[in-house]
């Protein structure tokens, strides 16, 4: 028996995602398994897409509340960005910055806040496109299901020839396997193929390994199990499965391949439509951004489904379901909200902040102050206490020289340099003077 550890993204930061994600789902599928004896990963999905979204309530909830306080303060940005129009100089860009600020403080509100959830939902969808696209790679209980038929086909003589030949036949975008390498390569590229490849590629494999053709149909039967939902593979791009459909003239497959995306674009545009009703008309540059959006995103969304497994659109749909059923909770509690009380909270939380803020400044300033003032009285009284001692040394010197030998400008002067000399702990020198009155007497 081979060990089986398929190649996961190996990303820094969605590979990570990507693996809790994927032991998330494998969860899930655990426990529709055991509650319902249901082995689906179409539901797991749509199961996972609800338990994320609920999380997300509190945050878009937030978003929301943001949403319409930035709309109220929108008059007085635009007169900040009136004041400061035209002035480029660094001075004035802080100052506008300063004021923008203080008007979102004022209304409790981040200049980040609506792309927070945006932010959180991206690596999420990325991350989980590859959990989709590899399901096997990431969710442990699926993978398991491969393990006989892998091994029964790495046991027929020249399986490597039989897989290229059958992939020649039967291409899988994306998949290129080399059976050269390791034995768990070679294993992990035949979950790749097993996974990935088409009812007329099992055809062709049954015939291509007929002395394990039991096996291959009990693997081929847990795949439409597990990876099919209503009707179509949730690992395919409906752009394939269109192709697919037209060649083996499968028509409703083609019409489930189309709905996907088209279900997509429209549940996007219902969602943001009901997003719309909780704001304000007006005629700024915001309001006529939403207003693009509306159509950008079910546009965005009809194009990228078409090309991405049908998985990512299932998540898609499931989750702008589950944002409207939401949105409609949403609004009937944002209605009832009394937006004018929490903007005159936010403007008493914002004028405590910034007394509290100028407060610590202005403690801040008379320290500064006082340290400054302190340093400046040491560094006066310092200096002037050594200039006069150097102008009275000046002095005296002069006044000796002047001096009459045992006058009273003479003894004052003795006493001087005594000192100045105590100072620098230096022995006096004997002056001129005393030098005369001692030979005098």
């Amino acid at each position: 028996m081979y060990e089986m550890l398929l190649t996961q993204y190996s990303g820094k930061f969605l590979g990570p995602i990507a693996k809790l994600l994927g032991y998330l789902m494998n969860g899930i599928y655990l426990a529709w398994d055991k509650l319902f004896n249901v082995q689906n990963i179409g539901l797991c999905i749509i199961t996972f897409t609800v338990i994320i979204y609920v999380c997300l309530l509190p945050l878009t909830i937030k978003q929301q509340k943001f949403t319409r306080l930035n709309q109220i303060m929108q008059p007085e940005l635009k007169k900040i960005q009136d004041k400061y129009r035209g002035r480029k100089d660094s001075a004035s860009q802080a100052a506008m910055q300063e004021e923008t600020q203080a008007i979102y403080d004022k209304y409790g509100v981040s200049p980040t806040g609506s792309c927070l959830q945006l932010v959180i939902q991206i690596p999420i969808l990325w991350s989980l496109y590859r959990v989709i696209y590899n399901v096997p790679a990431y969710v442990p209980s699926i993978k398991a299901k491969f393990t006989d038929a892998v091994n029964a086909i790495m046991s027929t003589d020249g399986y490597a020839a039989k897989l290229t030949t059958i992939l020649d036949n039967h291409k899988i975008s994306g998949l290129k396997p080399d059976f050269t390498g390791t034995t768990e390569d070679s294993a992990n590229y035949i979950i790749d193929i097993l996974y990935k490849l088409s009812s007329k590629g099992w055809d062709a494999l049954r015939e291509s390994f007929s002395g394990i053709a039991d096996v291959l149909d009990k693997m081929y039967a847990s795949i439409q199990t597990f990876n099919t939902f209503l009707g179509i593979n949730i690992s395919e791009s409906p752009l394939n499965l269109i192709k697919t459909g037209y060649s083996d003239g499968t028509y409703l497959v083609i019409f489930l391949a189309i709905l996907v995306p088209v279900l997509s674009a429209l549940t996007q545009l219902l969602n943001i439509k009901l997003t719309q009703v909780n704001t304000v008309n007006t005629a700024d540059a915001m309001s006529n951004q939403m207003k693009t959006m509306t159509y950008i995103m079910p546009i965005f969304s009809f194009i990228m489904v078409f090309s991405l497994p049908v998985g990512v659109g299932i998540y898609w749909i499931a989750g702008a379901c589950i944002r409207t059923v939401l949105q409609l909770l949403i609004n009937v509690r944002l209605n009832k909200i009394d937006f004018d009380k929490i903007v005159e909270a936010n403007k008493e939380k914002a004028a405590a902040k910034a007394k509290k803020r100028k407060e610590r400044r202005g403690v801040y300033e008379n320290q500064i102050r006082n340290s400054a003032s302190m340093s400046t009285k040491k560094i006066v009284a310092k200096t002037s206490n050594s200039s006069n001692g150097s102008t009275k040394g000046s002095e005296s010197n002069t006044y000796i020289n002047n001096a009459r030998p045992g006058s009273l400008a003479s003894k004052a002067n003795m006493v001087s340099d005594f000192n100045n000399n105590k100072e620098r702990n230096v022995t006096p020198p004997k002056s001129e003077n005393n030098g005369k009155k001692k030979k005098k007497k």
